[in-house]
């Protein structure tokens, strides 16, 4: 019974949004977490902006996109989502250092761009996209 309020509930766009939202917030603090312990951190200090929650939650305009791409080969789907991941990121850093002053995420590395996004992270904004599809198909179920 709770599985069918669940999957009721997941078909609105506003719960998907968060669902997304609170996902990549998750997501983003394991990855910084993992990160530290590399970098020789034992606490394996993670962390995240609250500010990311609406940016991540953004991935619910990325649905009607998968259901058009669906039957393409997955390394082309990959590539579509790197691309519109880098444009969400580029645009979100933009409009944040228009109203903030600033940008919270700044990228040093020699691949950035305006220190908004960076190349080094394709691989990893490939397999989220492709991530993506598997969170959202099980939405749909």
């Amino acid at each position: 019974m709770m599985e069918v309020r669940i999957s009721s509930l997941s078909r609105h766009r506003g719960v998907r949004f968060l669902i997304y939202g609170f996902l990549g917030l998750t997501l983003e603090v394991i990855y910084t977490g993992l990160a530290s312990l590399l970098r020789g951190d034992w606490s394996m200090h993670g962390f995240t902006f609250l500010v990311m929650l609406p940016i991540y939650g953004l991935a619910v305009f990325l649905e009607p996109i998968h259901h058009k791409i669906k039957f393409q080969p997955w390394w082309i789907r990959g590539f579509i989502y790197l691309t519109l991941i880098w444009g969400i990121e580029y645009l979100s850093g933009w409009i944040l250092s228009l109203i903030l002053g600033s940008c919270p995420w700044v990228y040093r590395d020699p691949l950035n761009i305006n220190g908004w996004i960076t190349l080094r992270m394709a691989p990893e904004w490939f397999l989220a996209g492709l991530g993506f599809e598997i969170i959202h198909d099980s939405l749909e179920a």
